[in-house]
Order: structure tokens, then C-alpha cells, then sequence
């Protein structure tokens, strides 16, 4: 099951009508998961914390395809603990959770909109950093080099796009790890998203030339391209 990528499986919170309460249930979830699981205290504090600059200017960060908004408040909280100062963008084109982030108690340094990232590109639009969290393995490859062309773009200095590493230890491991995750999409999709992302060295062969994997967690990777 686990052998070649499950491209074209379609998770349930990326169907247009999926149980609205569900969804946000999902998207309320996802700060438990992303918090514990993803990586980013990792990489927060490996990639982003030492290049904060000195105040009064913060470190400008967009966040493509945010979803409920808790990444960038999760890393929003650990630069004020830490005294530094940073402004995060979250951008997602779906009008659902766009309106989620929105109505989130709102978090200092951390904006939220309804975009692409081509809509930005076309503004003109740059920041120090370019993340994404769980996006990668969403994306069609078209999709997927207009992304990272865009973080080119974009980005200063450095973009991190995160994502699940496909395994059968990860799959198995998560199956337990979700089940108390109720009255959401949190266990099938998170199995859906599993299935559907890269192993690392697939990943290393999409991307184009100047990116390059990394390991961020015990079952993430980080695709990472720095300017210059």
C-alpha cells in the first residue's frame, strides 16, 4: 500500500462538502498534532530563531497554505518567550479555513488572508522567510513547482516547506497515535496524507535544482531552499 505514492487520493477536509463541523473540529485539532509531531520547535529553532533580526525590525515570515492558523501562532508564542520579534502572514486559498484563522483569538505579530501565493508574487510581495507545513503532498506537480517557484520569489532569504515522510512505521504509528482524535478528519486524513507523501529520496527528485531534504523530525522532512 505504502510502496508508490497515493497521488490521487482525495482527503476528506479537501472536499467541498464535507460535515462543516468536522472540518472544524480538523482544523481545531491540528495544534495538538502540529505541536507534538510536525517538527517545528526543530526547526524554529535551528532555522528561524538565530536569524530574527535585531529589533525594531522583525523577521517577516509567510505561511502558504495555513489552514487553521496554529502554526503561526505556535511560532508567534515561542519568539515572544524567547524575546524575539516576528510578523507571520498566514495565506490558504480555501475560503474555509481562511474564515477559521480569521476568528482565531487573535496572536500577536500574525496576520491571516484568503491568497495564493501567486497572488502575493503578483503584489510584489517578499518576506525573510516562505514556509509551509503538510502542503507539499496536497499538490499536483504543477502545482507543486509553481509553489516553489513562487517561494523563490518570495523569499529573502530561505524557505521551508515541511511534510510528512511516507512509511509503514509512520502509518502504523499514527493509526494508534490519532485514535483519540474524535469527531474530526484528523485520523483518516492524517492516514490519507500519509499515503499520499513522498519518501525523501522522491521528494529530492521533484524538486528542481537549488533545494534541497532534510530531516526535521523522526517522520517529517523539510524541502529547503536558501538565496543565494
Amino acid at each position: 500500500m505504502l510502496a508508490r505514492r497515493a497521488a490521487a487520493a482525495v482527503e476528506q477536509m479537501d472536499r467541498a462538502d464535507c460535515d462543516a463541523r468536522l472540518l472544524d473540529n480538523t482544523y481545531r485539532q491540528f495544534g495538538v498534532i502540529n505541536r507534538v509531531l510536525s517538527g517545528w520547535r526543530g526547526l524554529y529553532a535551528r532555522e528561524l530563531r538565530p536569524i530574527v533580526p535585531p529589533q525594531p525590525r522583525p523577521l517577516t515570515i509567510l505561511d502558504v497554505g495555513c489552514g487553521g492558523g496554529d502554526l503561526a501562532v505556535m511560532l508567534s508564542r515561542w519568539a515572544a518567550r524567547d524575546g524575539k520579534e516576528m510578523h507571520i502572514t498566514g495565506i490558504d486559498p480555501d475560503p474555509r479555513a481562511a474564515r477559521f484563522a480569521r476568528q482565531r483569538a487573535a496572536a500577536s505579530g500574525v496576520d491571516f488572508r484568503q491568497a495564493h501565493s501567486s497572488d502575493l508574487v503578483r503584489e510584489k510581495a517578499r518576506f525573510d522567510v516562505v514556509i509551509s507545513n503538510h502542503v507539499l503532498h496536497h499538490l499536483s506537480p504543477e502545482e507543486f513547482r509553481h509553489l516553489l517557484a513562487d517561494s523563490e520569489i518570495l523569499a529573502e532569504r530561505t524557505s521551508l516547506h515541511n511534510d510528512l515522510i511516507r512509511s509503514p512505521a509512520a502509518f502504523a504509528l499514527f493509526s494508534v497515535a490519532a485514535l483519540p482524535f474524535r469527531r474530526s478528519f484528523i485520523r483518516e486524513d492524517g492516514l490519507t496524507s500519509i499515503r499520499r507523501s513522498y519518501k525523501p529520496a522522491e521528494l529530492s527528485a521533484a524538486a528542481p535544482p537549488g533545494w534541497f531534504v532534510e530531516r526535521s523530525s523522526a517522520f517529517h522532512h523539510v524541502l529547503t531552499w536558501r538565496h543565494g
